[in-house]
């Protein structure tokens, strides 16, 4: 399976699918995949004071190539007296799931927990051990996303692989930077950074395994709050993350 990953073609249906949208060209391309973008989500919380050196870690992370970093603010902290404006019950709800599940390494509902691909867990200000799990999970990859297009035309997409379980094709749409002035809780009258913040999430289509091409019109990218989007493919009811890629 790696080495058909390393040789993967966006098959002729991407081409025809997309053809009316994009930009023509020629025969299909061949993309050489030697590591594959790792998903990171970081549980985190304005009433974590524990939670400000992860939010540095994300934004250092982001910077690099091979990564998608999400952060994906929590609301169980809100009890201590101030709310957080970015969370949201979801992305609690998908934390608790993970932990139901269980992930390899620090499993557990708490802030602020890095999880590497759905599948790792660990506490997200631990750069060394964050990075490892990046380079376990890049090292293991069975399924790829390839993206051609524009914000402007839209965006002809391409999976392929294989998968033991359906998996489903999510667009995310993230609010690049957000910067909180925090006035009551352990943070307060802190001036805190957020990268990436989760604003919303949409199902695209299911995904058995194989090559299958979608395509991502310009009207799609309106999820309010959002100015950056990302593709993720993760397997069904909080499952393991397969793949993921910016759509920039």
């Amino acid at each position: 399976m790696r080495g058909y990953l390393q040789t993967f073609i966006i098959g002729a249906a991407l081409v025809v699918t997309a053809a009316a949208l994009l930009p023509e060209r020629g025969d299909a391309q061949t993309y050489q995949t030697p590591s594959e973008p790792v998903l990171i989500e970081l549980f985190t919380s304005q009433g974590c004071s524990s939670c400000p050196p992860a939010d540095r870690l994300a934004k250092q992370l982001d910077k690099e190539e091979g990564v998608v970093v999400i952060s994906r603010p929590v609301t169980y902290w809100d009890y201590l007296g101030w709310k957080d404006n970015l969370a949201s019950e979801a992305n609690t709800n998908l934390q608790r799931a993970y932990a139901r599940r269980g992930l390899v390494g620090y499993n557990g509902v708490y802030t602020p927990q890095s999880v590497v691909a759905g599948a790792h867990g660990e506490v997200g200000s631990r750069e060394s051990a964050v990075r490892g799990m990046v380079s376990r999970a890049a090292a293991n990859v069975d399924a790829a996303i390839r993206v051609r297009g524009n914000v402007t035309k839209g965006f002809g997409i391409g999976l392929a692989g294989e998968t033991q379980r359906p998996a489903e094709l999510v667009l995310m749409g993230v609010k690049r930077q957000a910067e909180v002035d925090i006035g009551r809780g352990e943070n307060r009258g802190r001036r805190i950074a957020y990268t990436n913040v989760l604003k919303g999430e949409r199902r695209l289509s299911l995904w058995k395994g194989g090559e299958a091409s979608h395509v991502v019109r310009p009207q799609a990218l309106n999820i309010a709050g959002a100015d950056r989007y990302a593709l993720v493919l993760r397997e069904e009811n909080a499952g393991p993350v397969l793949a993921a890629r910016w759509l920039d």
